[in-house]
């Protein structure tokens, strides 16, 4: 029995994780369209060095770069799933030791070193130049998706009451 119950809390927070990969995208999107700046293009640019470094052919020319447009955004979808597992796991460890804002918190930084390590690790992005603009196009995105992962968690966990 709490075998099941921890896949259910890993499955439901993965599930959760999903749907504020949503949010996030969204969010990122909608402050693309407002402020008229342009995608990133370090997910395409990290799936290019981490398929060197597995030696993964993807093809040439348009083919290559294809590849690195569809592959980029799921490493972002990985890291948005695997966040989500995380708080699912944490939920079955703490049970009720737990206080929302402190969550919120902690899944929003969590999201954001998951996303952005990386990248930093493969030497694609330096967090110590990004300035407050940077900072914060990164802030509110994760922010939300903590918001997201941690409601809809919430949501798959509450049992509905009996009339």
């Amino acid at each position: 029995m709490r075998n099941a119950t921890l896949a259910r809390h890993v499955v439901a927070g993965a599930a959760a994780g999903a749907a504020g990969t949503t949010v996030l995208n969204t969010v990122t999107y909608l402050d693309m369209a407002l402020r008229g700046r342009p995608a990133s293009g370090l997910p395409e640019q990290a799936a290019g060095v981490l398929a060197d470094r597995v030696h993964a052919d993807l093809g040439e020319g348009g083919t290559a770069d294809n590849r690195r447009q569809g592959l980029g955004p799921m490493l972002g979808i990985a890291a948005g799933v695997g966040v989500g597992a995380a708080y699912g796991l944490y939920r079955y460890a703490t049970a009720r030791r737990r206080t929302r804002p402190l969550d919120v918190g902690a899944v929003a930084v969590l999201a954001s070193v998951a996303g952005n390590a990386p990248l930093t690790a493969l030497r694609l992005t330096d967090p110590r130049t990004w300035g407050a603009t940077g900072w914060l196009s990164d802030a509110v995105p994760h922010l939300a998706y903590a918001l997201a992962t941690i409601a809809t968690f919430d949501l798959t966990r509450t049992r509905p009451r009996r009339r």
